[in-house]
């Protein structure tokens, strides 16, 4: 109604005020109401009334109308997809404010709906009074049922005014009744339904009492409504009498009879697609052929022809799984953008248990070997997997432990490979798990990455996964508290707390997966599955999500989780400034190797950079708690750093479990569970058939021994009569959740590949540490040097617990920056001339030149601003930079008083003479 005003206004159009009020009641009348002004309008010129009918043609019309609640019932499949899309539409091209139809799509889609009327907000009940029996005659016979609720539903519009008292809205609730009689329109008595039972509804009052999203309050937060209705479950009893003010045969069909017959009407069918575990995925042309070539290709081209018998049962049993459950096509696309980024120069970390696929290593999907380890001359493809009869497996966690061995044929130092992880941990035993390929690539390239899909797939045939965010315990306390204070109410700790839970989990806001992407293959339709929205209505997202939280549609779509990274980043940005092949570093270089047992190999003492390791800044390894784990277990190996990584990961795996038994030395560390796979190995080597390890790990690195005692009871039993010591049985019973191994691979592959950086080439790594990991650093205790930055993590240190978070992250960085102070690193002041928006730059060997976006309160698109405009041409003054760097007043100051501006004159005002 506002913006139809301005519009009048704006273009001097005559005004009907009658249409103009009618507008304000629905769309279609503001449809006729621009349609009629437009024959109006005199001596407009062309570009007005274009603009004008611009605003008709994209439907921006819905916004101006007043707007009604339906219910929707599906009556059968067809109803069912109906509905999704109209809650799709509702959600997105309809959206304005909250989602919402218009009567023509509703009219379109309406097969195998029921449409009911609604609550006190619908069209029928709002309009009843104000209309004649003919007009709201023909208002009902748009719907499939006219709802009623019970009486006491509708007491707050008596509070607030809308009916002057309890006579006049069981007037307008008769005349409902009796119209819809003639019309032949049945009338429902429905609940309405809010909370379940009376008590529940101080919950309610909570909630309501907040801003709903995009602001406002709820139409039951009005500060005249003294009390608001309760919603809660009628039995049919108190429906019944909640219509006393009827005959009883009126009251008897209205809450049984017709609510019966709508019952009747709804068939039964299922709405979340049952799939038996197996999602419909897109369908590649000849995919099992083509990752059969593939996998073949590589594995000729890495150990020869013939394969060994041991790499060729394995290819074998993995592909049999693998194209029987259609999972090639899952390989295929993960491949795809594997290639895609590693053509673009940036690496892809693998995550979960993808790396215990041979035919996902050989495709390049992951890095990581499952195999046994072993050692193949990259030039003859001769391999070694056993020595004397006996698998090097037995002997060695990781293949990267061997020691060197040169090829008997071409004297040259043969490549050692695999780290021993079972086929089962990633696709099951019998291959009965759905693929679950999770890939970490580069944060830059993460964008790219998702948008390939869209290339790929086709624009409608990818979503984001939609994920749903509920009301946080810790929120749900601030929303009681709000309330009590709003209604100067009182209560004891004990009933707020029991406020607090009743509020909890209530859904607040929707958003989407960091990196699922969800697949609908070109042969089903996304209203097969899922309604799809915008995450948080934010209808200027540039992708869609799935209205359902994933979990509940997991089992019916392929998703493909693009997740970003630092690590990947960091390794570009090593790559990029040395020129080194980072995928040829030696991952088991002896001085990178003892990073982990102390920081002498950098040159410095533990009192130097307060640290027992020299693992600070390397990934996995450079908290407060691994830290202490390297204490205590001195790593010296791959395998041991394998085991590390899990132990971190896992729950109830290392603290009161394996910590214990090395302190109380009732084993070694290299014999303690790490990892999930590391159950079902070693109990294989111990002559358990590999269905029984394999059930034992999976009940196990799931916490379900202490949960469930009788099936544990037989698993105990099992791996006594196989000789395994009571520790080892002890251990597992402990534990409640296991890493799996070739996602710990993968990290500490990463790990090492950015710590050879740091031992032997520390200029780069710290510059692209401060670059990509760090944003909360000081940068002028920095460029002070090592004195004032160690007297600032004192500082912050002595805080303790009264640390905030922007303190806390801001002290880890600096541990970073003393320790490559002490190492004699320093940090140049930043140029005007020279600094980079957002990256460190390496100025010599022993310098680095920090960014703009190291200055307190400069953002990245100040830096980058102050960055473009100093390529177009130099700045005049610190006028000039003001003007177009955007930079305000309060950084201006810091720069100055940085010495950054030192240069530059206060004006470029010249004078005249």
């Amino acid at each position: 109604k506002h913006s139809l005003s301005a519009l009048v206004k704006r273009y001097q159009i005559p005004f009907d005020e009658e249409a103009h009020h009618r507008a304000s009641y629905d769309a279609e009348a503001t449809a006729l109401v621009f349609h009629k002004m437009l024959k109006k309008i005199v001596d407009l010129n062309y570009e007005k009334i274009n603009d004008l009918q611009k605003i008709v043609s994209q439907e921006e019309l819905f916004k101006f109308g007043r707007s009604f609640h339906v219910n929707l019932l599906c009556q059968n499949k067809e109803g069912l997809k109906n509905l999704f899309k109209l809650v799709s539409y509702a959600n997105t091209d309809y959206f304005y404010k909250t989602p919402r139809i218009i009567r023509s799509e509703l009219i379109k889609h309406r097969e195998g709906l029921l449409i009911g009327s609604g609550c006190y907000l619908s069209e029928v009940f709002a309009l009843a009074r104000s209309k004649t029996e003919e007009e709201l005659r023909n208002i009902i016979r748009f719907y499939d049922y006219v709802e009623l609720q019970p009486l006491p539903l509708y007491n707050h519009l008596i509070q607030s005014g809308d009916f002057a008292n309890e006579q006049e809205l069981i007037a307008t609730i008769k005349k409902i009744i009796a119209v819809a009689d003639e019309a032949g329109v049945m009338v429902v008595a429905t609940g309405d339904v809010h909370h379940l039972t009376k008590e529940d509804k101080i919950f309610r009052e909570v909630i309501i009492n907040q801003k709903v999203p995009g602001g406002g309050l709820h139409p039951l937060a009005r500060k005249n409504i003294k009390e608001i209705p309760s919603a809660h479950f009628y039995l049919t009893n108190e429906m019944l009498e909640s219509f006393a003010f009827l005959d009883e045969e009126k009251s008897y069909e209205i809450v049984v009879e017709n609510s019966n017959k709508i019952a009747d009407l709804i068939e039964k069918f299922e709405v979340i697609i049952d799939t038996g575990g197996i999602p419909f995925s897109p369908k590649i042309k000849d995919a099992d052929k083509k990752v059969k070539k593939m996998v073949y290709d590589k594995a000729h081209a890495m150990y020869g022809k013939p394969l060994p018998t041991l790499v060729e049962e394995r290819i074998e049993n993995e592909l049999k799984g693998i194209i029987a459950g259609g999972f090639d096509v899952i390989y295929l696309i993960s491949e795809q953008l594997v290639a895609k980024s590693l053509s673009e120069g940036y690496l892809v970390g693998s995550r979960g248990s993808v790396g215990s696929s041979l035919v996902a290593t050989l495709m390049g999907i992951t890095e990581v070997n499952p195999l046994p380890p072993h050692y193949y001359c990259g030039n003859c493809q001769k391999s070694i997997f056993e020595e004397n009869g006996e698998l090097f497996g037995s002997k060695y966690a990781s293949g990267y432990d061997l020691p060197d061995c040169k090829c008997l044929e071409c004297d040259i130092e043969m490549i050692k490979e695999g780290n021993d992880m079972p086929f089962a941990t990633f696709l099951g035993l019998n291959a009965n798990k759905v693929p679950d390929i999770d890939l970490n690539f580069s944060g830059d390239y993460q964008l790219k990455a998702h948008n390939y899909t869209k290339k790929t797939f086709g624009p409608d045939n990818v979503l984001r996964a939609g994920t749903i965010g509920t009301v946080a315990e810790k929120t749900a306390f601030g929303f009681v508290k709000g309330y009590l204070e709003d209604n100067n109410l009182i209560k004891r700790k004990a009933e707020i707390d029991r406020l607090a839970k009743g509020c909890t989990g209530v859904k607040r806001t929707t958003g989407q997966h960091p990196g699922g992407i969800i697949v609908i293959p070109d042969y089903k339709d996304v209203f097969d599955f899922t309604p799809y929205q915008y995450p948080a209505d934010d209808i200027k997202s540039e992708w869609r999500t799935s209205h359902f939280d994933y979990h509940a549609i997991d089992e019916n779509l392929l998703k493909l989780d693009i997740l970003g990274h630092d690590d990947p980043t960091v390794l570009k940005m090593l790559g990029d400034l040395t020129g080194k092949d980072v995928t040829k570093i030696n991952l088991v270089d002896e001085k990178v190797m003892q990073l982990f047992s102390g920081p002498n190999v950098l040159g410095v003492s533990s009192d130097q950079i307060m640290c027992e390791t020299g693992t600070l800044g390397v990934p996995e390894f450079g908290t407060k708690f691994v830290i202490s784990m390297l204490v205590d277990t001195k790593p010296k190996t791959f395998g041991e750093l394998v085991k590390i990584s899990g132990l971190s990961h896992g729950t109830d795996v290392w603290l009161g479990n394996a910590q214990e038994l090395i302190q109380n030395k009732t084993c070694n560390f290299k014999e303690v569970i790490g990892c999930r796979d590391d159950i079902m190995i070693y109990l294989s080597y111990n002559g358990m058939p590999e269905k029984d390890a394999f059930a034992i790990m999976e009940f196990v690195r799931k916490g379900k021994a202490s949960k469930e005692l009788e099936k544990w009871y037989k698993f105990e039993k099992m791996m006594r009569e196989h000789n395994i010591p009571d520790w080892y049985i002890e251990s597992c019973f402990k534990i409640k959740y296991m890493f799996p191994k070739a996602h710990a691979v993968a990290y500490v592959m990463s790990a090492l590949r950015i710590a050879w950086f740091k031992v032997h080439m520390p200029v780069y790594y710290y510059a692209a540490y401060f670059s990509v990991r760090c944003h909360d650093f000081d940068i002028e205790a920095m460029l002070e040097g090592y004195d004032a930055t160690r007297n600032l993590i004192v500082e912050l240190v002595e805080k303790g617990y009264e640390i905030s978070k922007k303190e806390a992250a801001t002290l880890e960085d600096m541990y970073l920056a003393q320790e490559a102070l002490a190492r004699g690193i320093k940090f140049a002041p930043i140029d005007l001339e020279k600094s980079d928006a957002s990256n460190f730059i390496v100025l010599d060997d022993k310098t680095l030149l920090p960014p703009f976006r190291s200055i307190e309160g400069l953002g990245v698109q100040v830096a980058k601003k102050i960055v473009s405009e100093r390529e177009k041409q130099p700045f005049l003054s610190i006028e000039d930079l003001q003007k177009r760097g955007k930079v305000n007043a309060t950084t201006i100051e810091k720069m100055r008083f940085m010495g950054i501006l030192d240069n530059l004159e206060e004006s470029s005002q010249l004078s005249l003479f």
